[in-house]
C-alpha cells in the first residue's frame, strides 16, 4: 500500500511489487561478494498490470544514495507470463572451443518489497521502495547496496536521442515506441512523467540516488509481512528454490 502525505507536491503515477535478483558470473557456484556478480536486475510488476518488467542495472549493483551515483540501466524483457522472466534468469550451459562446457548460473532473489513510481514536484520523477524481504538487510544487500528503503530520481531516455559512449544500448536494441508514446518525449533527451514508457523492451533509464527516507518526498509504503513460504518472488515470478538459491533473500547471506 502506499500513502500520500502530500498531495500538494507528490502524484503516485504506480504502484506494485519489486524484486531485486543477481546473477553470479559464469562458473561462479558460490559467491563471496559483489566481485562474483555478473549482473543486477530489478523486476517490477504493476498492480494495476498484468505486465512484468525485467531492468538490467549497469555497475552491478544499485546506485549509492549518499553520493547520488547516477546508474544507466535498460529494460530487458515486458512480458505477461512470468514464467518468461524465470527462463530469462535461468540457468544456462553452453558449448566452448577452449574450455569445454561452461555454466552461467541461475540468478538469485536478494529482495523484495513494495514500489511506487512518483511524479515529485520540483524534483522529476522517483522510483520509491521499502522491502518486505530480508527482514533484516545483511552482506548481501549491502554488497547490492539495497537498502531497507530508497528513493531513486528516474529518467526514461528518448532513443531518438544520442547517448555518449560507451554507454547505451546499440540502435537495433533500442526501444521502438508507437507514434502516440515517442510523442511523450516532446522532443526532450529524457521522460520524467510517463512510467507507461517502461512498457517496451529496450526502454533506457538513468537512476539516480537520492534519499534513504522517502517520506520526506510525502510518500509512505506500507509493505506486508512476509516469509519464506509467502515470498512473492517465489510464487509470482515461478523462481522455485531448486532452480535459484533463496539463501539472500531469506537470511542476506551469498551462499
Amino acid at each position: 500500500m502506499v500513502q500520500v502525505t502530500d498531495p500538494q507536491r507528490t502524484d503516485v503515477l504506480e504502484q506494485g511489487t519489486i524484486y531485486f535478483m543477481y546473477r553470479p558470473k559464469v562458473d561462479e557456484d558460490a559467491p563471496e561478494g559483489v566481485g562474483d556478480v555478473e549482473r543486477f536486475f530489478i523486476a517490477l510488476h504493476p498492480d494495476a498490470s498484468r505486465l512484468y518488467r525485467l531492468i538490467a542495472i549497469g555497475g552491478k549493483r544499485a546506485p549509492e544514495i549518499e553520493r547520488h551515483e547516477r546508474s544507466w540501466g535498460f529494460v530487458d524483457l515486458v512480458t505477461d507470463d512470468p514464467a518468461k522472466i524465470e527462463e530469462a534468469l535461468a540457468e544456462v550451459q553452453y558449448e566452448t572451443k577452449t574450455r569445454g562446457t561452461r555454466t552461467q548460473p541461475a540468478a538469485r532473489p536478494a529482495g523484495q518489497g513494495a514500489y511506487a513510481i512518483a511524479k515529485v514536484e520540483d524534483s522529476g520523477m522517483h522510483l520509491v521502495y521499502a522491502l518486505e524481504m530480508p527482514e533484516r538487510s545483511d552482506e548481501v544487500q549491502r554488497g547490492l547496496r539495497i537498502a531497507p528503503e530508497a528513493s531513486f530520481a528516474l529518467s526514461i531516455k528518448n532513443p531518438e536521442k544520442g547517448s555518449p559512449q560507451p554507454t547505451g544500448l546499440s540502435e537495433d536494441r533500442q526501444a521502438q515506441y508507437p507514434e502516440r508514446l515517442q510523442k511523450l518525449f516532446r522532443d526532450r533527451q529524457f521522460d520524467q512523467e510517463h512510467p507507461q514508457l517502461l512498457d517496451h523492451a529496450g526502454a533506457e533509464i538513468v537512476l539516480i540516488g537520492a534519499r534513504t527516507d522517502p517520506e520526506e518526498y510525502g510518500i509512505e509504503l506500507e509493505p506486508a509481512d512476509e516469509e519464506e513460504h509467502t515470498a512473492d518472488i517465489l510464487k509470482d515470478l515461478r523462481m522455485s528454490k531448486s532452480r535459484h538459491p533463496i539463501e539472500p533473500l531469506i537470511k542476506g547471506e551469498w551462499r
